[in-house]
Formats: C-alpha cells, sequence, structure tokens
C-alpha cells in the first residue's frame, strides 16, 4: 500500500512504522505524504482503538531528507513545505481521535523530535536521543516544537535545548517530562505493547473526549475548560460504554467497551 511506511492493524492496535531506515527514517516528499495519508485513514478507522509510531532500523526519524531538499530543482519555498507537509502530519496526530504511542526507539531529530512530541505516550529505549538542530544550519523551529517544548519543559530548557542544538539523551528527556517510559532496547516492545494493550481496552469515546479536552487546555482558561469538562462530561454519560463501566464495577468485573 505504502512505498516508505509499514502499516499494520492487529487486535485494535494500528502500527505506522517510517521505512526508510538506509536514511535513519528521514522524511522525503513520498514519505510525508504517505504519512498524512496513513494518519487520515487511521482517523477514520473505528476498528482502530490505538496507534503506534515508530521507525525501521536503529532511528526514529532523522528530520528532513537534506538530500531531497538538494535534488529539487528551482526555487523551493520553505513556508510551502511546512504548511503543505510538516503541519497537517503533526495535526494529524494531535488532533487523532485516538491515543497515539511514540516508540522511540532511537534518535528523532528536527521534525522527527517534533513528532515523537505530538504524540500522547512516548516510550523510549534508554539509548534514543532527541535533537532539535535547526539552528546549526540557520533554520528556526517547525512542526510544532515551538509549541511543544516551552509546554513540556518550560522556557528557559526549550530555548538551550533549540538554540545549542545539542544532543539531549533519553534520560534526560524522561527527567524533563518528556519522556514518560524509559526501558532497554531490549524490552521497548514489551513496554509499548503493555500501553497499547491497555488503552485497546479502554473506552474509545471517553479516550477521544479526554484527549480534547487535554489539547483545548493548552490554550484555554480555567472557567472554560469547566464549561468544557461539563460539556463533555454530558457526551460521555450518555455512552453505552459508561452504563457498561459502572455495571462492571458495581458487579467486581473488567469492563468491556464497544464504542457506542
Amino acid at each position: 500500500m505504502y512505498n516508505s511506511l509499514l502499516y499494520t492493524n492487529t487486535d485494535s492496535v494500528c502500527t505506522i512504522t517510517l521505512n526508510r531506515p538506509d536514511v535513519y527514517n528521514a522524511f522525503n516528499e513520498e514519505l510525508s505524504a504517505e504519512m498524512i495519508d496513513a494518519l487520515k485513514k487511521t482517523a477514520k478507522d473505528e476498528s482502530i482503538r490505538v496507534v503506534i509510531i515508530t521507525g525501521a532500523g536503529k532511528a526514529f526519524c532523522s528530520g528532513q531528507d537534506l538530500q531531497d531538499v538538494k535534488s529539487l530543482t528551482g526555487n523551493r519555498s520553505l513556508s510551502d513545505s511546512v504548511l503543505r507537509r510538516y503541519n497537517p502530519m503533526i495535526l494529524g496526530v494531535r488532533e487523532m481521535p485516538k491515543p497515539v504511542i511514540c516508540r522511540l526507539n532511537g534518535v528523532a531529530a528536527g521534525a522527527g523530535a517534533s513528532l515523537a512530541m505530538a504524540c500522547d505516550i512516548i516510550v523510549s529505549a534508554e539509548s534514543a536521543v532527541l535533537v532539535q538542530a535547526f539552528a546549526n544550519i540557520g533554520l528556526v523551529l517547525d512542526s510544532g516544537s515551538s509549541f511543544f517544548l516551552p509546554n513540556l519543559i518550560g522556557y528557559h530548557k526549550a530555548f538551550e535545548f533549540c538554540t545549542l542544538g545539542s544532543k539531549v539523551t533519553a534520560a534526560e528527556a524522561h527527567r524533563l517530562g518528556i519522556i514518560n517510559k524509559l526501558v532497554p532496547l531490549e524490552e521497548l516492545d514489551a513496554a509499548v505493547k503493555d500501553f497499547a494493550d491497555r488503552y485497546a481496552a479502554a473506552a474509545p469515546r471517553s479516550m477521544t473526549l479526554i484527549k480534547k479536552m487535554l489539547n483545548k487546555s493548552l490554550s484555554s482558561n480555567l472557567r472554560d475548560m469547566l464549561q468544557y469538562e461539563a460539556y463533555s462530561q454530558e457526551i460521555a454519560g450518555m455512552s453505552d460504554d459508561y452504563k457498561e463501566g459502572v455495571a462492571a464495577f458495581l458487579e467486581k468485573r473488567k469492563a468491556v467497551f464497544t464504542g457506542k
């Protein structure tokens, strides 16, 4: 189906794998387009309850393929590239109506680091590193990093991270709160599966509403969020999953959620 992606859907878990390992899964035009398409497809598929994004080989994603840029002829608009290729991809992850897990198996640089931070959960190998090296080649942040980083780690650490372009180890990223869980590489699949299994068994509507609420909170005040919580709770409370959740609690059994 795709040339630069691997796409699987098994037991309500969709795995999207960036598959250009020879260039550390760097984004070219094809990979960007396929990623956007895969995210749209996944969002519409009601059989999918959780999404995993990862990279093939040793890296997660090294960002933009500079060799691909070099091969393009004529004047190239960086603004057009960001608006057409990267922004829809980041919004596709952030607006995905189901949890998205980043399986951070190796280096994540530039747009690759942004893609990782756009996910809802980051499970990382201890050997992984994050890099925002835009400033090293005379560019600025894109793909949402100027939004994600200050919200995740505060202005001063974000400024240091982005202006110096130095590598941040997985251990440091975990300490700063960027990474949720840190494990040895050989335990990465099991750790990701644990999160995926839990989300696959969760109430889908509840997951969608909670994700929307948390995203909305980043640009809202307390008064607005209190109103939005009441609105969202009304929607959740009318679902069959709410009835099942209460029944399972009272009957001391595990709930079986259907998404209705």
